[in-house]
Order: C-alpha cells, then sequence, then structure tokens
C-alpha cells in the first residue's frame, strides 16, 4: 500500500492519521507526506523559528517512517487566496510523482480554510481517470478544527476506524515534537484530549484506541 497524507500545516498529520500512518508503516507499506504551507522569511517568520519548525518536521518524518516528503511552503492562512488551478497544479505533480493508492486528506466542514481549500484540491487529485493509483480517499478529524465547525450539514461522520491500540502510545510520543502546538487540557490539542478522543473512537468500533475517518470513496 502505497499512502499519502495530506497535511495543510505539519502537525494536522499526526493529530490525524499518525496511529494509521504508524501502522501502515508496521505492515510493510510506502509513506508519503504532503505539506502545503510552510513558514518563511518573507512572511514575517523569524529565522530561528523557521529553524525550528524544519527540525521538527526532520524528526517527525524519521519517527514515522515517511519514505517521501514533499514541502510546497506556500503561505499559512492565505491558501484561499491563491489561485486554485494553481494549487492543483503542485498537487498534482506529487500525486503522479508518488502515485498514492490510499490518501489521507483533511475533513471539508473544519473550521480553518487551509483545510477546506486543500481539501477542494485534493478532490481534483482524485479523479480515477487522471490519477489511476488512488484507490481509497479519506477524510481525518483534527482536533482544534473539525470539531468546531459549525455547518452541521457538512459534519464529520466517521464510517471506518483503524484500530491503533498499539501504536497510540507512539503517536502521543510524536506529536510532543511539536511542543508549540500542544496547550493544557481542556486546550483541544493536549495529550489529555487526544488520547479521550482515541478511547472514543475506539469504543465506537470495539477498540481499546482508535483513529476515525470519513472513507469518501473506493475502487476495488
Amino acid at each position: 500500500m502505497r499512502t499519502l497524507v495530506v497535511a495543510p500545516h505539519p502537525d494536522d498529520e499526526i493529530l490525524g492519521c499518525g496511529g494509521t500512518l504508524l501502522r501502515r508503516k508496521a505492515e510493510g507499506g510506502t509513506l508519503g507526506w504532503l505539506i502545503v504551507t510552510g513558514m518563511t522569511a518573507e512572511a514575517g517568520w523569524p529565522i530561528d523559528r523557521i529553524q525550528q519548525r524544519n527540525d521538527e518536521i526532520k524528526t517527525v518524518a524519521g519517527m514515522i517512517g515517511f519514505d517521501e516528503v514533499f514541502n510546497l511552503g506556500l503561505p499559512p492562512a492565505g491558501l484561499d487566496a491563491l489561485p486554485l488551478g494553481d494549487l492543483v497544479s503542485s498537487f498534482s505533480e506529487v500525486f503522479k510523482s508518488f502515485a498514492p493508492e490510499e490518501v489521507f486528506v483533511p475533513h471539508h466542514g473544519d473550521v480553518h480554510s487551509d483545510h477546506r481549500v486543500t481539501f477542494d484540491v485534493v478532490a481534483a487529485c482524485a479523479k480515477w481517470f487522471r490519477y489511476p493509483s488512488v484507490r481509497r480517499v479519506l477524510a481525518y478529524e483534527t482536533v482544534s478544527e473539525t470539531e468546531f465547525g459549525l455547518c452541521r450539514e457538512d459534519a464529520f461522520h466517521p464510517n471506518y476506524f483503524v484500530d491503533i491500540e498499539p501504536y497510540h502510545e507512539r503517536k502521543l510520543e510524536i506529536m510532543g515534537v511539536y511542543r508549540s502546538e500542544l496547550g493544557v487540557f481542556p486546550f483541544p490539542r493536549s495529550v489529555r484530549a487526544m488520547r479521550a478522543l482515541a478511547e472514543w473512537r475506539g469504543a465506537s468500533a470495539g477498540y481499546m484506541a482508535a483513529e476515525a475517518f470519513q472513507l469518501l470513496r473506493e475502487r476495488q
């Protein structure tokens, strides 16, 4: 299985499907990580913070075991200002190069505009007649984004659960690399909240810990 996770921002990949990625790797899969946005000096980020984020990405890539990392370096919180056609072209190059069979994408109902735009661009890269490698597309939930969407018609309704019990503590350890993104409970991106979500999703499917997804498309 060739699995590609599309992350609008570094940390989305761990929050949404870190345990599943570890499981796919343990099962012998090939993993790709498409990071859409990034910190740049041109956007006003200090050099030391940019270096820290680059170090975090390198560390996380090693801990997960990503085989390929693609970093587009687009402006955070600014994807909705970019031409959609240009975004599709950038994503398309990655999809053609990596040839994923399974794709993880943020949920369309997420409150962050970068997540919604990323979803729309991936949808354009999931057409079987242009990207025949893609056989399964799943939307992941991102704590602090997915649960704050206010449109009930576009709420996250999981229908695909992955048992991550053997990998959950490792997922939390890896999330700790992004120390600036974590907070103290009841902050959503806290270890306690992440553990509670995994246990709740596990209870929904008969596991001790699970990650939940919305299966959007699958071809056998």
